[in-house]
């Protein structure tokens, strides 16, 4: 559910001193990127997407990410959901929470890049039946690589997806995401990614983000992404946006 941590660590670290979206926020692709041990990142999130004619998404959401080691990052997702239609109004309350584990298999160097798996548990914890939750706990088996040049950097992520609940699907998931750094503060990227059918009578789906982040200094930053979906657009993502405010111990 990216954030710039260690990956921006190094982008805006070079500029001031030659500092980090259910994925890696604001972006749907994760990256690899591990934090230290001992650090911290705090993120507070809003996140919608519209399909059809219900808008459902996090308002507000909360990402906590703690480095164990130099190798090893936990992960903490939380949020209050929302899910709006033209015929039930408005729903409020509690959505599901997400656990995730960041391991560093292979550090990047000059030649190689960066790999690490990326493993997430999401509990049914919201009601699915007021549209506020999956109806089922999700186990997401992933691996992602990312690869740096100057102030340019790549990064891609897939995983399988284990979808326990009533009418839910199995399925695949792709992304890959390429930022820039502009300047001191600006870093803006854009992604393609694909999933597979989540429920039965779903549809697969493709969709693109553009976006990017906003570095106040080496601890806060603001981070936000506008995208859609690129097949079965009505049915699964007409827009999607994300605007966050990470802050880093």
């Amino acid at each position: 559910m990216l954030r710039i941590p260690e990956r921006s660590a190094a982008l805006v670290a070079a500029a001031f001193l030659p500092i980090s979206a259910q994925c890696g926020a604001p972006f749907q692709t994760d990256d690899p990127g591990v934090l230290g041990g001992g650090h911290v990142d705090l993120l507070a999130f809003y996140q919608s997407t519209l399909a059809a004619d219900t808008r459902s998404g996090n308002a507000p959401g909360v990402e906590v990410h703690v480095g164990v080691t130099g190798a090893a990052e936990v992960d903490f997702a939380s949020a209050l959901a929302f899910s709006t239609t033209s015929d039930t109004g408005t729903r409020h309350g509690y959505g599901d929470t997400t656990i995730g584990l960041k391991y560093m298999l292979m550090p990047e160097t000059d030649r190689l890049p960066l790999v690490s798996l990326v493993p997430k548990v999401t509990l049914a914890t919201g009601n699915a039946d007021r549209g506020l939750g999956n109806g089922g706990t999700r186990v997401l088996v992933g691996v992602a690589a990312q690869k740096s040049v100057a102030t340019f950097t790549t990064y891609g992520n897939v995983a399988y997806v284990v979808n326990e609940g009533s009418d839910n699907r199995d399925f695949w998931f792709a992304g890959w995401e390429a930022q820039r750094q502009l300047s001191d503060h600006w870093i803006v990227g854009a992604e393609v990614f694909a999933s597979g059918a989540q429920a039965v009578g779903q549809h697969k789906s493709a969709g693109f983000n553009v976006g990017g982040y906003y570095v106040f200094d080496e601890r806060d930053q603001a981070l936000f992404s506008l995208g859609r979906g690129l097949s079965n657009v009505h049915d699964t993502n007409r827009v999607s946006a994300y605007v966050g405010y990470q802050r880093s111990f």
